[in-house]
């Protein structure tokens, strides 16, 4: 067994890792997103849990609401890897579409607002 199999995190190496907060990391476990092995009051996660809260984290960058991030992570423990890559290739697609359409609404936002500052500036200037 290699070093990789056996890492382990503890809670602040978790948050300090990620850089996320304590309660970000305690509202994971509460949802049930993240089960952590206890020792006491010490808790420690296991390679599998690191890994799954680095998808956990990447679903929410990519702007998936956690509900849907459980199910996807589901889909793993109830029908295997392949059912879960074929859910990720779909649900990618309409998170891509998602994010193409923001930022084009944030292009057009930026447009208007460099518009609106340059004729700011040019009635400032005229004074």
């Amino acid at each position: 067994m290699n070093k990789s199999d056996d890492e382990t995190l503890t809670f602040k190496e978790m948050v300090g890792k990620f850089d996320v907060t304590p309660r970000t990391l305690r509202y994971y476990e509460y949802l049930e997103l993240l089960k952590p092995t206890l020792q006491g009051r010490e808790r420690s996660y296991d390679r599998k849990q690191i890994a799954r809260f680095k998808l956990i984290l990447r679903g929410r960058r990519f702007g998936m609401k956690l509900e849907d991030i459980r199910v996807w992570l589901e889909i793993y423990k109830n029908r295997g890897s392949r059912a879960q890559l074929r859910e990720w290739a779909r649900i990618s697609k309409i998170l891509e579409n998602k994010l193409r359409a923001e930022i084009k609404e944030r292009e057009e936002a930026l447009a208007e607002l460099r518009e609106t500052s340059k004729l700011a500036n040019e009635l400032n200037f005229k004074k």
